[in-house]
């Protein structure tokens, strides 16, 4: 990634920026991950979504949603030609900035492999790993 780049990570609500958005996730979770699509696919209305841009490019993408425990983070993908650049610890820092001021537990089910880059923003392991469509993951919750 040139280093001029231009990193970008916005709330998006319109229908060409959600198809991007869920474009990136396809592409990562279902593509590369091989997520079946019906459980990658779901809380689509009642999430706040979130778009990575490079240079006008899309490159990554999460959302969060209010849940009856509180505040999940979820979904969170890079392309693999971004990766390594920040766009994920930008995209964690925009939703938890974006997160209602009463959003007291603020948790997430995270990839083993992604767990380092969420202990970066306080969140904790709590739990054993557990299996979710057929990809590894921890409970983690923000402290």
């Amino acid at each position: 990634m040139p280093t001029n780049s231009n990193l970008e990570v916005r709330k998006v609500t319109e229908q060409a920026d959600l198809d991007k958005v869920f474009a990136v996730r396809r592409e990562v979770f279902v593509v590369e991950q091989n997520c079946p699509p019906e459980l990658e696919w779901e809380f689509e209305d009642e999430s706040t979504h979130f778009l990575a841009t490079v240079n006008g490019e899309p490159a990554g993408a999460c959302r969060w949603r209010k849940t009856d425990k509180g505040y999940k983070l979820e979904r969170f993908a890079v392309l693999k030609k971004f990766r390594g650049h920040g766009i994920g610890q930008a995209l964690v820092q925009t939703v938890l900035d974006d997160l209602p001021a009463n959003a007291t537990y603020v948790y997430m089910h995270a990839q083993t492999q992604a767990v380092s880059l969420y202990e970066r923003f306080n969140f904790e392991k709590t739990g054993p790993e557990f299996e979710e469509a057929g990809i590894w993951h921890y409970k983690m919750i923000r402290k």
